[in-house]
């Protein structure tokens, strides 16, 4: 028997949550109410929603708030509902990453109808849902894997702080690439970060000391631009 996809409900005004449930319940769907922004963030991992339906005006943390949480940690569908219908609301919505804005007050099936065609819009294939799940590189003698942060070279385990592992599985994810070095602190460390290009100097120097050049590959310098992870044919 196929399993009911997950809906989770969050909105402050019990009766609105309680109808939307029942439509979707009659679709076949599996719901949870929570009435505020708190519960929603502790409610996510245990319910593992395939949608999430947010009401903007929340009580304590607000579905703006709620909406940059779960985007921190997951890419599920959320659909935006709220009795705000300015452009710059809706704008700030889908900014923050919803996948859908509805006004209040809302036709139901029209709500159910949005439902089912962002879970369609949002159906990866297992294949493309692993690669995203594992980051991994691997060449000869080399294995990087973000996921776990481990780096395996010759069949041995190397000791890596997160950003030289970051550096050299960005560079090895694009392999004959080149980047520079604004780039790759953009990168790495982000565009806030407050430094100079002679950092990811200091971290390419690490790494190859702890990765010596392959004859397959290698971390190649390019003279005035920066550096790419060069695989030999």
């Amino acid at each position: 028997m196929a399993t009911k996809q997950k809906i989770m409900i969050v909105d402050d005004d019990n009766n609105i949550a309680e109808l939307i449930s029942l439509y979707l319940v009659k679709e076949c769907f599996e719901t949870l109410i929570v009435n505020d922004g708190e519960s929603a963030i502790s409610s996510f991992e245990s319910f593992a929603p395939n949608l999430i339906l947010l009401d903007l005006m929340l009580p304590g943390m607000d579905g703006y708030q709620v909406c940059r949480e779960i985007r921190m940690k997951s890419n599920v569908p959320i659909i935006m509902l709220s009795a705000k219908g300015e452009v710059f609301d809706k704008v700030l919505g889908l900014e923050l990453g919803a996948d859908d804005y509805m006004e209040k007050p809302f036709d139901s099936k029209e709500l159910v109808a949005r439902v089912k065609a962002v879970l369609r819009r949002f159906k990866p294939s297992p294949d493309t849902e692993m690669a995203e799940q594992i980051k991994l590189v691997e060449y000869p003698d080399l294995s990087v894997n973000q996921t776990n942060y481990s780096v395996v070279y010759h069949g041995r385990n190397v000791d890596m702080p997160p950003k030289e592992l970051e550096l050299l599985y960005f560079l090895a994810s694009s392999p004959n690439h080149v980047f520079t070095r604004e780039q790759l602190l953009d990168q790495i460390w982000g565009y806030e970060y407050i430094g100079d290009t002679r950092t990811v100097d200091v971290h390419i120097k690490r790494l190859r000391e702890k990765i010596k050049d392959h004859e397959s590959w290698r971390i190649a310098t390019i003279w005035g631009i920066g550096y790419k992870f060069e695989v030999r044919a």
